[in-house]
């Protein structure tokens, strides 16, 4: 069975920095495409960063040199370093795992960032 548990999250000031983690179990390995998403109050989930191949990575625009994804295969965890926080950056973010067909995702971690 895939599980993906996040932890990392927290408050931070503006400018802050944060890492995010994300263990997988049940079959999930470097090869699989993984990425992070968040959802602020009321709006829709979003794209943030995508680790595709275990080597490749894709950020949304907003991220773009601020955010860093990656994975440590030997751990089973994928990362998500973050920093120059902005207040924007302010959401519940959610690690996602493809296979088998399908997305599997993880129950979300909050970040909230304070100016």
């Amino acid at each position: 069975q895939v599980q993906l548990v996040e932890s990392g999250g927290g408050s931070v000031q503006a400018g802050g920095s944060l890492r995010l983690s994300c263990t997988t179990s049940g079959g999930i390995y470097s090869t699989n495409t993984m990425g992070w998403y968040r959802q602020a109050p009321g709006k829709e989930r979003e794209f943030v960063a995508g680790l595709y191949g275990g080597r490749n990575t894709n950020y949304a625009d907003s991220v773009k040199g601020r955010f860093t994804i990656s994975r440590d295969n030997a751990k089973n965890t994928m990362y998500l370093q973050m920093n120059s926080l902005k207040p924007e950056d302010t959401g519940v973010y959610y690690c996602s795992a493809y296979s088998r067909g399908r997305n599997y995702w993880g129950q979300g971690t909050q970040v909230t960032v304070s100016s």
